[in-house]
């Protein structure tokens, strides 16, 4: 049977998704020799992509039959534009139409949305759910904390806490909203941030101190598969400095773990996301579970409620099974099927607008050269493409991942593809999946395991 699969977004993330579910014949048109032969490897998909998205996404729109430019938080807009294409499968990529209801109106049209209900979502979308329905079900990896409405109240808290605390608003921000105090910032600034900002509640948590590592669940119908763990890097400059961002750039290795990471460790976080989709008992689409390798083990950062920007283009490129055929099971009440994944590493980097993300560079013509993408993957991302060309929006602008036997050869893959910039004047952060900073993990995770 055929399938027409509606995919809803238009960054990165969804370019991935976009190349995972197209047939060979168009992920070959995407312009690399490694998209190619990533596409010769897995055959082609017997479906049919449609996309809609609030940019004008080119690499998602050269890979669909069809591209609508429309509001993706609008449940009705994008119903309609299901219906109108005779969708029979979606897949929601971001978090904000998760969290307008999306996945539940699709459902009403008889339309299986592979993407949590709007209840479900409250996993990412709502922080204090998130830590309150861990503590309810006894999910271990749960940090210590508290919810607070009156921010005054959160502000005497940081002064009587002995230690330092996580300051996080309670709904989405991007992930440019969460401050730390002793990391970041000091507990003064801290509380000027609370006092400042118009949130309405916002959770202080002990601060988790060790390395950040991404672990994506597929997940339908009760079953939980997992892709391999993936690091993200929040920070906007070269050595973790500078404000966060969405995420500079990713990288993983040809094994399940990352090189400061055990199999125990590993195992255990899978453990915490099978525990969290056990409790919530009709969860379906992916589960990702952002950890902190502590000295004790795998503690939960944050739990989102669907793949990672950019761990899906670190992810998807090695996922070796049919992505439809996860689609169709989960559609079918079918447990999802065993992923197969390359055993090979992943470098992702990100090129942004100036200024990103204070103070970014909107409407800046950039010229991409695909050619000089080499052996690279090219995901575009946060652009926008007009009849004279493609511009920048106020978010991330495109991705180049190498993908190769060793995280220092994808490392090389990447950074040789970043040509297709030009002399643009876009930040890169250059020193993702280098070996310096991959050895620093190392031994930071090395040292608190000694102390």
């Amino acid at each position: 049977m055929s399938e027409t699969v509606l995919l809803i977004g238009g960054g990165g993330r969804e370019h991935a998704i976009a190349r995972a579910l197209a047939g060979s014949e168009a992920r070959c048109a995407s312009s690399s020799r490694a998209a190619s032969e990533d596409s010769e490897a897995r055959g082609d998909s017997d479906a049919e992509l449609y996309a809609c998205a609030g940019n004008r996404n080119p690499g998602i729109a050269d890979l669909a039959a069809g591209f609508e430019t429309l509001e993706t938080t609008d449940p009705d807009a994008v119903v309609d534009y299901a219906e109108s294409v005779d969708a029979t499968l979606a897949v929601v990529g971001p978090e904000a139409p998760l969290e307008a209801g999306v996945a539940d109106a699709l459902e009403d049209a008889e339309i299986y949305a592979f993407g949590p209900k709007e209840a479900d979502a409250r996993i990412e979308t709502d922080k204090a759910f998130q830590r309150e329905f861990m503590q309810d079900n006894d999910v271990p990896g749960c940090p210590d904390f508290e919810t607070f409405e009156d921010m005054d109240a959160a502000c005497d808290f940081i002064d009587e806490y002995d230690g330092d605390l996580a300051i996080k608003p309670v709904g989405l921000t991007g992930g440019k909203g969460v401050k730390v105090i002793g990391d970041q910032v000091t507990p003064e600034e801290g509380k000027a941030y609370i006092r400042d900002s118009d949130y309405d509640r916002i959770v202080l948590e002990e601060r988790l101190i060790g390395e950040e590592v991404t672990i994506q669940a597929f997940v339908a119908n009760g079953t939980v598969e997992t892709a391999p763990a993936v690091q993200d890097h929040k920070r906007a400059y070269e050595g973790d400095e500078g404000p966060n961002t969405g995420g500079m750039g990713s990288y993983s290795a040809p094994t399940r773990e990352l090189p400061f990471m055990t199999e125990a460790d590993y195992e255990a976080a899978v453990s915490i996301i099978e525990g969290t989709v056990d409790a919530l008992e009709d969860y379906r689409g992916i589960l990702y579970g952002q950890f902190m390798i502590t000295a004790e083990g795998p503690k939960v950062v944050e739990f989102n409620a669907r793949f990672g920007d950019p761990e899906a283009m670190n992810t998807l490129p090695v996922l070796e099974t049919d992505f439809l055929e996860v689609l169709t099971a989960a559609r079918d009440g079918e447990a999802v099927p065993t992923l197969e994944f390359a055993e090979q590493a992943t470098v992702c980097k990100y090129a942004v607008p100036s200024g990103y993300p204070t103070d970014p560079e909107a409407g800046a013509k950039v010229q991409v050269d695909e050619e000089s993408a080499g052996d690279a993957l090219l995901y575009y991302a946060s652009v926008d493409a007009r009849e004279d060309g493609i511009y920048t929006t106020t978010s991330r602008s495109f991705a180049l991942v190498g993908v190769a036997d060793s995280i220092s050869e994808a490392e090389a893959i990447a950074e040789d593809a970043l040509a297709v910039a030009g002399e643009e004047g876009l930040h890169v952060r250059h020193d993702i999946g280098k070996a310096d900073l991959v050895e620093q993990r190392i031994d930071h995770v090395e040292e608190l395991r000694r102390e």
